[in-house]
């Protein structure tokens, strides 16, 4: 029978979770704000309120960290629609769009991300980038099929090819933001929609 860990070992245990879930929420904060900014460990470590040794102990590297810290803020709730199993996915991208605008530093962040992952030596950001398209690409092309079941998509699109179509609109429109602010986010996204959605008559 395994022995149970010592009480002092449990509770030393849980401290060092909850002080690792503190320093994410305050990054997350941070990040919202300025983004990443390729800043140094050190400094972040500064704005959060760490030690340098303490941020290294609890993320290892910065690149850890930044991936921490973007999945952490997807666990935080997003947009109602995002629930609603009948929004489509040009739907969605308004509403992630409307949201990101207050959060510009974590839009910067996962675009620092995306391109750390296409270079070699970042395990820790290719990892995330691949998961995270594999996994975005698989829920939209769910969704599209329940949008063509309720005649809201076009029956004639292959729901894979529109979920990517959709990912990368989405994607480029926010780089095209944080570059220029009035890049035509909503006319993209209206012609996009447009697109979709099937012919009357």
């Amino acid at each position: 029978m395994p022995q149970e860990r010592p009480p002092a070992a449990r509770g030393s245990y849980a401290k060092g979770v909850a002080r690792r879930q503190e320093i994410l929420d305050r990054a997350i904060e941070v990040f919202a704000r300025r983004g990443s900014d390729k800043t140094s460990l050190r400094a972040i470590a500064e704005a959060v309120g760490v030690t340098h040794a303490g941020l290294k102990h609890y993320f290892g590297s910065l690149e850890e960290l930044l991936v921490a810290v973007y999945r952490e803020s997807e666990r935080h709730e997003g947009p109602e629609d995002t629930k609603n199993p009948e929004a489509t996915p040009v739907e969605l991208m308004r509403d992630w769009t409307e949201a990101n605008h207050e959060v510009p530093g974590l839009v910067q962040l996962y675009s620092t991300l995306v391109a750390t992952a296409l270079e070699e030596g970042h395990p820790a950001a290719r990892e995330f980038a691949t998961e995270r398209f594999a996994r975005s690409r698989r829920e939209l092309a769910e969704r599209v099929r329940h949008n063509q079941e309720s005649g809201r998509i076009r029956a004639d699109v292959d729901p894979e090819a529109v979920a990517a179509l959709v990912i990368a609109a989405s994607d480029g429109l926010q780089t095209q933001w944080l570059l220029d602010a009035e890049a035509p986010q909503d006319a993209a996204l209206e012609l996009l929609e447009r697109l979709l959605t099937p012919r009357q008559g």
